[in-house]
């Protein structure tokens, strides 16, 4: 853990918003409140319309970059913010998601550059969901809004934007697989998660091809582990009621 005398290293936090005016002031008010003294804000817009891009402007002394312009959908903007980011670390929020303060205390955990840090969030009320297994990886991934990644990942890897929804999940799985990368827990609640937005949908294109996926990147055995708890929910699955 880092001496709080020592100088903190910078994260960047990247927030892609679209037409997301009625939270964003939230989220950047989480983030000023933030204990954790080295934090640059880069925010990628794109293209609203509602009022999002006078909100940016007006905070923009204390937003470190941004820019407003259409683009292919979150991981698209995800990957253009991180041509401006300065950091040593990466997180990367929504702009209908706030960080609490158990952010600062994860930031002030950093210390590895071949670790990617992640804790816990709030999701629906609940604390969800603390220290995964490799099969929870496999099966569930995290949330990104747990998960402070070295920026070094990002020299290496880009988000595959043929997942619209999912590229987060997909890139946690070849984080897992790369043997210079390990996953490391620390028992800090680091956001509300809003699970209402992109993400409570599902990835079609992700899906079809996520048991190939597990079998590459996690191996033979947490792969027939997921196609064995398949197969077992579609051979029992409780038949729909029917009325006589």
């Amino acid at each position: 853990m880092l001496d709080k005398k020592e100088a903190p290293s910078l994260v960047s936090i990247i927030i892609v918003t679209y037409n997301a005016a009625q939270f964003l002031q939230n989220c950047l008010n989480s983030i000023y409140k933030q204990t954790y003294p080295a934090i640059e804000i880069v925010v990628l817009d794109g293209g609203s319309t509602d009022g999002s891009v006078d909100i940016i402007k007006a905070n923009d002394n204390k937003i470190a970059f941004w820019k407003s312009e259409p683009d292919e959908g979150i991981y698209d903007a995800m990957n253009k913010a991180l041509e401006y980011i300065k950091g040593d670390w990466v997180y990367f929020l929504g702009a209908d998601d706030i960080v609490l303060e158990g952010f600062s205390a994860l930031a002030y955990d950093l210390e590895d550059s071949n670790a990617i840090y992640y804790g816990s969030v709030i999701l629906r009320g609940n604390k969800y969901y603390g220290k995964a297994s490799k099969y929870q990886l496999a099966k569930s991934t995290l949330c990104h809004q747990a998960m402070i990644y070295p920026a070094r990942v990002f020299k290496k890897y880009r988000f595959n934007t043929r997942y619209q929804i999912s590229a987060d999940f997909e890139l946690n799985m070849r984080c897992w697989r790369d043997k210079s990368l390990r996953f490391e827990f620390r028992d800090h609640t680091v956001a509300n998660f809003n699970h209402t937005g992109a993400s409570s949908k599902k990835d079609p294109i992700f899906e079809k091809e996520k048991a190939a996926l597990i079998l590459k990147n996690f191996g033979f055995i947490t792969w027939l582990r997921f196609r064995i708890k398949k197969i077992k929910q579609s051979t029992y699955k409780k038949p729909k009621e029917t009325e006589d």
